[in-house]
């Protein structure tokens, strides 16, 4: 006879076990189990989700003889819980009831009612308003790789955003950081080398099977009608749609076609520069303080996205590049005309975002009523536009995608009250006059209500109590409500009403005649819902129908909102136009730095602007200067021109002309990055190799302070090797900040280098910075001045006064640090011998080793012979 299990065994409940079934398909997901109005999280979910939502935790039974930690979130407010999950870096499976608790019972008296889990929340799948910054861009990007080769397709499936791009390896983090995807998959192999992407095992990245996906999906026969794609690009798009169909438990979001776009469509910039520039946002992760922040006088959230793209991935193309500069030309020449459209584009909802939530199975009335009443303005916009003369060529590629919706536009308007719900499940939002049967419905359901009103004054009559109310619940429905003290009359044998309910201080009746009434009113009110449900899925049907012309109208006013906010901000800072070269040049004239100036501006304080005039035979810059004088400011003010030209845009200048930049690098500032083990220095060194292994004639580079973080010899070192090799081999436009005032010697060498540095003044002790470029080197460095600037104590001041005194004496003796420097060959000669001189006995040995011919016992005594030469060979 079998012993029955201890208690600590025991089997779980049904209720645990189904949890339990559906954990173990979330993975290392939270799941939000759906418990009536809550959604429940249990064991490690709950204590992870009480610390983030700083909620209580509590506790249900016992499981193995332990406690069950348990927590819970409200239903209707679970976005709002979501969203701080989402952000705290977590993952969310859902799990709803598939069925209501009565047909549960009709399956069994003692029957759970079942659940599933209808969806995964992640951070690159979200579509809901509340779970969205409306002037962020929501990227998925899925990694690819076929036979070396590398691709990464990003979708922003809030609006059906497509592209997929080709790669090389040594692309990938530049790729991923412009793209900026607030989540990257993977498959797990390359998920190991892609510290920011999450593992995905699926199928779909194979590309033979993606192929067929990607076919199924869009509904054509062969992926050729979209272009010809790579391996690797099959192998991306496969697998972020197979990572789709998985979080979204098989419905698929709205997609446009795939974009093919070419890593080389757009200027180069790696993370590190884009951290360096705090193009879209500022080293601590805020838009506050940023580029982008600073230029953004877009009035659509969907024009604040694309403007952050724009910034992110100027332009290579220079007719595109003209086009864009067109529109924003004419914008800034017709203020009138601006302040018009503005205002229109102002009043827009975001018809993306709502077209992608009803695309999904999530969209409500109120996006319908979005959809409509942004289709009518846009078609407004295209007849008031269209009027127009002289209007660039890009607006009048343009507006042909504001038109063609008139017959949805008004379908829409017949079948919608003008303000519908953000609910579907309550009615309400279809019009009157759309549907005579719905009308009557609706008439019957009215006349019930009023006949519930009128029985109720019948009541107070017949029953003399003038504080009966007739009221409903979603419980009881329909009943009558009298206080304690009068109920007893209602008790009574013969009274009409039955007892249903006591309270405190009320207690709640039915009656023959208010059950009728009701019923009536039910049966009307359930079949207009379900009337109005049907209406509500025919003009989703409608929409989605025409998904990719309402798409393009939704980038077309984003497209004009870019550009009127970009001339806006021009005739604001009184920036110009910027003239595109053919060849590589730089040539600012009263350049400022638009983060600065609006910072400054702020306390009415005056940003000193200064020219930059890089060419073929001036094309590397040597700046010199005292700390807190202007040299970064000055260099990154130019590379932020040169994103703002490439994007489209003016500039803050008097006037700007310059060559198109393939690649643009940023090595000024660096810090520790603990994590991987490397120093400040170490950082700065990677950062440098990096630009000396990748800059082209056609870059331009900014570098500042390179050396600094080691010994005073080895930094000089480096940073005069850095500065030939960028003048001789790779040969592109630099600004070179330093400190190191031996480097002015190489302006005798370098034939396209040239000496400028930031004026300061001493002035009764005091250091005066000036702000200003001038041409030759620095006079001295002012450290002094500028530690005393800093509060240093004077008798630390004094105390560097002499050291520096002795330091300055012995150098005029010996020649300085630099001394014999001049007697260095030129750095292209230096190259190419090395190389040849190099030789390697170990090497050598290994080659001349007839491996098949070797016996046994001569392979041992090679072993010992090689190992003998490694040890005596020079490190």
């Amino acid at each position: 006879m079998t012993k029955a299990a201890p208690a600590s065994q025991a089997a779980p409940t049904p209720m645990m076990a189904q949890y339990l079934a559906l954990k173990e398909e979330a993975g290392g997901d939270l799941l939000f189990y759906r418990m009536g109005d809550f959604f429940e999280l249990f064991f490690d979910d709950a204590k992870i989700a009480a610390q983030v939502l700083d909620i209580a935790l509590t506790s249900r039974g016992e499981h193995l003889g332990e406690p069950i930690p348990m927590c819970g979130v409200p239903v209707h407010s679970a976005d709002a819980y979501l969203a701080r999950l989402i952000r705290a870096g977590h993952r969310v499976a859902i799990a709803e009831q598939t069925e209501t608790p009565e047909q549960a019972r009709a399956r069994g008296s003692k029957a759970l009612v079942g659940r599933a889990i209808v969806r995964f929340v992640t951070a690159g799948t979200l579509t809901e308003d509340a779970l969205l910054d409306s002037r962020r861009a929501n990227l998925l990007a899925a990694i690819g790789e076929a036979g070396g080769a590398l691709a990464i397709a990003a979708a922003d499936i809030s609006t059906g955003r497509l592209e997929v791009v080709a790669l090389d390896g040594s692309g990938i983090e530049a790729e991923l950081a412009r793209i900026g995807a607030s989540e990257v998959i993977a498959r797990p192999t390359m998920a190991e080398r892609v510290p920011t992407a999450h593992a995905f095992e699926s199928r779909g990245f194979d590309s033979g099977r993606a192929e067929a996906d990607i076919c199924r999906h869009f509904g054509v026969t062969t992926v050729e009608s979209f272009g010809s794609f790579s391996r690797a690009e099959l192998s991306a798009l496969g697998g972020l749609l197979a990572y789709l169909e998985h979080v979204g438990k098989g419905r698929m979001p709205f997609l446009t076609a795939p974009v093919r776009a070419g890593a080389s469509d757009h200027l180069a910039i790696d993370p590190a520069t884009r951290e360096s520039l705090e193009i879209v946002q500022t080293q601590s992760g805020q838009r506050a303080g940023s580029l982008l922040a600073t230029v953004d006088r877009t009035v659509t959230g969907a024009g604040a996205r694309l403007l952050a793209a724009d910034l992110a991935a100027p332009l290579m193309n220079r007719p595109a590049i003209e086009a864009r500069l067109a529109l924003v030309q004419w914008f800034h020449d017709e203020g009138a005309l601006r302040e018009d459209v503005r205002a229109r584009l102002r009043a827009l909802p975001d018809i993306g975002r709502a077209l992608g939530r009803l695309a999904i199975g999530r969209g409500s009335p109120r996006d319908l009523g979005q959809l409509r009443d942004g289709l009518d303005a846009a078609r407004t916009l295209r007849e008031k536009l269209g009027r127009l003369s002289d209007r660039p060529a890009l607006l009048d590629a343009l507006l042909p995608a504001l038109d063609g919706h008139g017959a949805l536009v008004d379908t829409l308007f017949r079948a919608l009250v003008p303000s519908p719900p953000t609910e579907a499940t309550n009615g309400g939002y279809i019009a009157d006059g759309y549907d005579a049967a719905l009308d009557e419905l609706r008439r019957l359901a009215g006349d019930g209500r009023r006949a519930i009103a009128a029985l109720e004054a019948r009541y107070r009559d017949e029953t003399g109590i003038a504080a009966l109310k007739i009221r409903h619940n979603g419980v009881l429905g329909y009943h009558v409500e009298v206080p304690a003290r009068h109920a007893d009359a209602l008790m009574a044998a013969g009274s009409g009403f039955t007892h249903r309910q006591t309270l405190a201080g009320v207690v709640r009746f039915n009656s023959v005649d208010l059950h009728e009434q009701a019923s009536r009113v039910a049966q009307a009110g359930g079949h207009a819902l379900a009337a109005e449900a049907a209406h509500f899925e025919d003009l989703v049907a409608q929409v989605i129908a025409r998904r990719d012309p309402i798409a393009g109208a939704a980038e077309a006013l984003a497209r004009i909102d870019v550009a009127t906010a970009l001339a806006e901000r021009a005739v604001e800072g009184g920036w110009t136009r910027p003239v595109f070269m053919d060849e590589p040049c730089l040539d600012i004239a009263g350049g400022r730095h638009p983060v600065v100036e609006a910072a400054l501006g702020k306390d009415g304080t005056a940003f000193v602007a200064n020219d930059c005039s890089l060419g073929t035979s001036d094309r590397l810059w040597l700046v010199t200067g005292p700390n807190m004088g202007g040299k970064s400011t000055f260099l990154r003010q130019n590379a932020l021109i040169v994103i703002l030209a490439q994007a489209g845009g003016f500039v803050p200048a008097r006037a700007a002309t310059l060559g198109l930049v393939d690649r643009l690098f940023s090595r000024v500032g660096a810090s520790d990055n603990l994590a991987r083990g490397r120093s400040t220095f170490m950082v700065e060194m990677i950062e440098t190799a990096a630009i000396l292994a990748q800059a082209t004639a056609r870059s331009f580079v900014i570098l500042d302070e390179v050396g600094r973080g080691t010994s005073t010899y080895d930094g000089l070192a480096i940073a005069w090797a850095v500065v030939e090799a960028i003048h001789d081999v790779n040969a592109c436009r630099c600004l070179f900040a330093t400190h190191y005032h031996e480097l002015t010697r190489l302006a005798e060498r370098l034939d396209a280098l040239s000496l400028h540095h930031v004026r300061a003044r001493e002035w009764n002790g005091d250091l005066v910075l000036l702000h200003e470029l001038a041409e030759g080197p620095a006079d001295r460095s002012y450290g002094l001045a500028v530690a005393r600037l800093a509060g240093l104590p004077a008798p630390v001041l004094s105390r560097a006064k002499s050291v520096l005194a002795k330091l300055e004496a012995g150098k005029a003796q010996t020649g300085g640090i630099a001394a014999g420097l001049d007697d260095l060959p030129l750095f292209a000669a230096t190259l190419a011998p090395e190389a040849e001189n190099v030789t390697d006995p170990l090497r050598e040995q290994l080659e001349a080793i007839d491996a098949d011919s070797l016996s046994p016992r001569e392979a041992l005594d090679l072993v010992y012979a090689l190992k003998q030469l490694s040890a005596s060979a020079p490190i």
